[in-house]
């Protein structure tokens, strides 16, 4: 763990870089804008901590109304915990003995849940509660889609939800149903289709498992691209939206419904670099290249100086064209960044710095940082 890049009261020109930048005017805006959304909508937000990994945050969003949390990763959840938050949902598989001794000994701290897909599983986590005198929440996860985690709908869902109902020290809770790389479809048209067909399948598979007596206290899935359909179809009734709070350049490039770019939520998640280098023409070099700043879903843009463009990372490098900009940096400017893709992005930094009106407001820790196991 580094010394963080600021303290309180610094401005942000003080800020040593590259750093993780949280705009909190931005930021509280865009959790305001889903707690409102979820209590119009009549469902639950348990908002999605592997976007940020930060206690302080979950904590934030709790405040306004999130029954809790999601993570993908026991060490998260054990770091989510730590830092006082009380009901974390590992949604994803968690398959080895030590994990679920972790798991274990985490459900006697705080609610915690997971999700299955195969029975063998689901007998290893019976054995193991049952084992620690204690007691655990599972989802099935079913596929609605993406092709990843998941049992088939319907008959092989209601299977594996009888044995965990029949499970000592495991309670069934419900199903997980989120369609992931539907989140990601450019077209408005074409993420709602989608998402209709997820929609059909959970609906016909929480209908069969209430004519067997199993009923659902949790379905849950959505995200930041597609949770408008997700919370109006009387099916789902807890979001997992995560990177709404942050808003990266990949999920900007989302079209709207009329096919605009989508614009319900604000960028609020930079990276502020430093231009350490202006000796050849043209261009300018920053401190932030592939160490900083995750590259999978592209490049990031240029925030400010507006209409720069951001080329040709290497580990600690990147360079800034003055694409439609005229503006021509010098040594020691301030270049803030969006990054294509938050989350990995997060998983470089130890801090955040939230900063409001030119001036650190506060520096919180990234709690679960490196934590993939």
């Amino acid at each position: 763990m580094q010394q963080p890049p600021a303290e309180s009261g610094m401005t942000i020109e003080q800020v040593d870089t590259p750093a993780l930048l949280v705009d909190l005017d931005a930021f509280e805006r865009n959790l305001e804008r889903m707690a409102q959304w979820v209590e119009r909508a009549g469902v639950r937000l348990r908002a999605h901590a592997k976007t940020h990994k930060c206690a302080a945050i979950a904590l934030r969003q709790m405040a306004l109304g999130a029954v809790g949390v999601c993570c993908q990763k026991v060490s998260e959840a054990e770091a989510l915990v730590d830092g006082g938050v009380p009901d974390v949902l590992v949604s994803n598989q968690v398959v080895g003995a030590r994990k679920l001794e972790r798991l274990a000994a985490l459900a006697a701290r705080a609610r915690v849940g997971v999700c299955v897909d195969n029975a063998s599983n689901v007998e290893e986590l019976s054995r193991v509660m049952s084992d620690a005198h204690t007691q655990l929440g599972v989802l099935v996860e079913v596929d609605v889609g993406a092709g990843r985690c998941g049992v088939d709908p319907g008959e092989p869902a209601l299977a594996l939800a009888r044995l965990v109902a029949a499970s000592p020290g495991l309670r069934f809770d419900g199903l997980q149903a989120y369609h992931g790389s539907a989140q990601h479809i450019r077209s408005y048209d074409e993420r709602r289709a989608a998402i209709e067909a997820a929609i059909a399948r959970t609906r016909e598979t929480v209908d069969l498992l209430a004519a067997n007596g199993l009923g659902c206290h949790t379905v849950g899935g959505a995200g930041t691209g597609s949770f408008h359909f997700e919370s109006a179809s009387g099916v789902y009734n807890e979001l997992q939206c995560g990177s709404y709070a942050f808003m990266d350049a990949d999920y900007a490039r989302n079209q709207a419904q009329r096919g605009e770019p989508s614009s319900e939520f604000e960028h609020s998640l930079f990276v502020l670099a430093t231009v350490m280098s202006v000796a050849k023409p043209g261009f300018a070099v920053v401190d932030a290249g592939l160490k900083p700043i995750a590259v999978d879903a592209g490049l990031p843009t240029v925030d400010e100086p507006a209409g720069a463009e951001y080329a040709r990372p290497s580990d600690e490098h990147g360079r800034i064209g003055r694409g439609t900009s005229n503006v021509a940096l010098e040594l020691g400017d301030r270049v803030r960044l969006i990054p294509g893709h938050c989350d990995p992005t997060v998983n470089l930094h130890d801090w955040y710095v939230a900063v409001r009106g030119g001036v650190v407001e506060e520096v919180w820790r990234v709690d679960a940082r490196g934590a993939i196991f």
